[in-house]
C-alpha cells in the first residue's frame, strides 16, 4: 500500500462521504479551547505567584520556561505513545495527565511550594503536548479534503477563544480573591497573607480538573471516525534519499518559530506586571488581568483578518508587514509611558496573531515527502517559549519596560524570515512513498 504525505492526501485517504464528522470536530474543538484556556491561565497565575513566593522576575519567568521545556521533552514520547495506543486513547491520556497536574496545583497551593508548582505545571504542559501531537493531525485528515484548512482555522479560533476568556477567569477567581491581586502595585505580603493568597488557586484548578476528567470520559466513549492509512508511518529507507537541511525555508523557519515564541510569551507573561506599574496604568493585578483579554482578543481578530488578506496577497509579504507593525508598537511600549504604552503592548497581539501559523506554513512549503519530519521539528521549536526567562533576567537588571527591547529584536528576525528566509529552495513535489 502507498501512504500519503501531504495533509490534503491524508484527508482524502480517510474521508468517507457516509460519515458525519461534525460532532467529532465539535468535540475536538473543545480540546483546543481547553489547552488554550489553561495555557493562558498562567498569565494571571504568574503575578499571583510572584507575590505569594516573593519572586524576582527571573524566577517568575522560569515558571513559564518550565512550561515550554515540556514541549521539547514530551514531543517524542507523545509520538511514540500515539503509535502504540492510537490517537483517541492518547487524547484521553493527555486530558487525564492535565487533570492530575491541575489537582497537583492544589497540593502546591496547600503547602505552599514553589518547587511543587514548577513540577505540576510541567505535568500539565506535558499533557497539552500530547494533545497537540494527537489532535492537530487528526483534525487535518478527518472530513472533506477540500475543507481541511477551514477545519483547522475553526479549531484554532476555538483555541483563541480559550485564550481570550482565561484572563477573565483567572482575574476573578485567582487575582480577585487574593490580597496581592487586589492591592495597588507591588506589595510585600505577610506570611499569613501569602498562605491565604496561595489558597485562592485551589478552587479554579479543582474546577479545571473536573472539566478535564469529564471531557476525557466523553472522548473515551465517543465513536471518533478512524484515521485509516493516512497516519501510518512510511519507509525510512525511501526518506534517506532526501535531506531536510537543503530547504532554506525550513532551516530558517525553525529558529523563526523558536524566536517568535520568546516574543509572544514574554509579552503575555509580563503584561500584568507591566501595566500595573504606576507610570503605565497604575492598575491592580486583577484589573490588569482583565485588560489581558484584549491582548488575546486581538490575536483572535488578527487571525481572521490575516486569513482574509492572504487570499489576495503573498503570505510572506503579509508576515513582513505584520512583523514591522509589531516592531513599531514594541518601540512605542518601551519609550512611552501611561495609557499609550499599555495600549501599544495590547496592540502587539494583533500583529502577533498570524505569525505562528504563517511561519509554520512557509516552513513546510516544498518539503514534499519530508513534510512529516519538517513539521515535527517546527512543533518542537515551540520550546523557544522557555527562553522567556532571558527577558525576566533583563527585567531584573535593566527594568521591566526596557526588557521589551528583546521582543522588538525578535520581531526583526521574523521580518528577516519573511523577506528572505522563507524563500523555498530545492522544492520537492508532494508524493506517496511505499510503505
Amino acid at each position: 500500500m502507498a501512504g500519503p504525505i501531504s495533509s490534503g492526501a491524508g484527508a482524502s485517504a480517510t474521508y468517507n462521504p457516509g460519515t458525519r464528522y461534525g460532532p467529532a470536530l465539535a468535540l475536538l474543538a473543545s480540546l483546543f479551547f481547553m489547552w488554550g484556556f489553561i495555557t493562558v491561565i498562567n498569565n494571571t497565575l504568574l503575578p499571583h505567584l510572584r507575590s505569594v513566593f516573593d519572586l524576582s522576575y527571573t524566577q517568575t519567568t522560569l515558571i513559564e520556561s518550565v512550561w515550554f521545556i515540556a514541549y521539547f521533552f514530551a514531543s517524542i514520547p507523545s509520538a511514540k505513545l500515539i503509535e502504540r495506543v492510537g490517537y483517541q486513547k492518547s487524547m484521553v491520556i493527555g486530558l487525564l495527565i492535565m487533570a492530575a497536574g491541575a489537582l497537583g496545583m492544589t497540593l502546591a497551593a496547600s503547602i505552599p511550594s514553589y518547587g511543587v508548582t514548577l513540577v505540576m505545571l510541567f505535568v500539565i504542559a506535558s499533557g497539552i503536548t500530547l494533545l497537540q501531537v494527537a489532535a492537530n493531525p487528526y483534525v487535518a485528515v478527518v472530513g472533506k479534503p477540500e475543507t481541511a484548512s477551514s477545519r483547522l482555522n475553526l479549531v484554532q479560533a476555538m483555541n483563541s477563544a480559550g485564550t481570550m476568556l482565561a484572563p477573565m477567569f483567572g482575574a476573578y477567581l485567582i487575582l480577585g480573591r487574593s490580597k496581592g491581586g487586589t492591592a495597588q502595585g507591588d506589595v510585600v505580603l505577610t506570611q499569613a497573607e501569602r498562605l491565604a493568597d496561595a489558597q485562592s488557586v485551589v478552587l479554579p484548578y479543582v474546577l479545571v480538573a473536573i472539566v478535564l476528567v469529564v471531557l476525557a470520559v466523553v472522548i473515551a466513549r465517543f465513536p471518533l471516525p478512524a484515521m485509516g492509512a493516512a497516519t501510518q508511518r512510511h519507509n525510512k529507507e525511501e526518506r534517506k534519499k532526501y535531506s531536510l537541511w537543503t530547504h532554506r525555508n525550513l532551516v530558517f523557519g525553525i529558529p523563526a518559530i523558536f524566536i517568535y515564541l520568546i516574543a509572544e510569551i514574554g509579552v503575555a507573561n509580563l503584561f500584568v506586571n507591566f501595566v500595573s506599574q504606576p507610570q503605565i496604568a497604575n492598575l491592580t493585578h486583577e484589573q490588569a488581568g482583565n485588560y489581558l483579554t484584549f491582548l488575546w482578543g486581538g490575536m483572535m481578530v488578527g487571525r481572521f483578518v490575516g486569513s482574509a488578506i492572504m487570499q489576495k496577497f503573498d503570505a510572506g509579504h503579509v508576515l513582513a508587514a505584520f512583523s514591522i507593525g509589531a516592531f513599531l508598537v514594541m518601540l512605542v511600549t518601551v519609550f512611552t509611558t501611561g495609557p499609550v504604552a499599555m495600549w501599544s503592548l495590547i496592540l502587539v497581539g494583533l500583529f502577533h496573531s498570524i505569525m505562528f501559523p504563517t511561519i509554520f506554513t512557509l516552513g513546510i512549503k516544498g518539503l514534499g515527502p519530508l513534510t512529516e519530519e519538517g513539521s515535527g521539528l517546527l512543533i518542537m521549536a515551540i520550546a523557544g517559549g522557555a527562553l522567556v526567562v532571558v527577558q525576566g533576567w533583563l527585567a531584573d537588571i535593566y527594568g521591566l519596560q526596557t526588557s521589551f527591547l528583546l521582543t522588538a529584536v525578535c520581531e526583526l528576525y521574523v521580518l528577516f524570515y519573511a523577506l528572505w528566509g522563507c524563500k523555498v529552495t530545492n522544492a520537492l513535489p508532494d508524493q506517496q512513498i511505499a510503505d
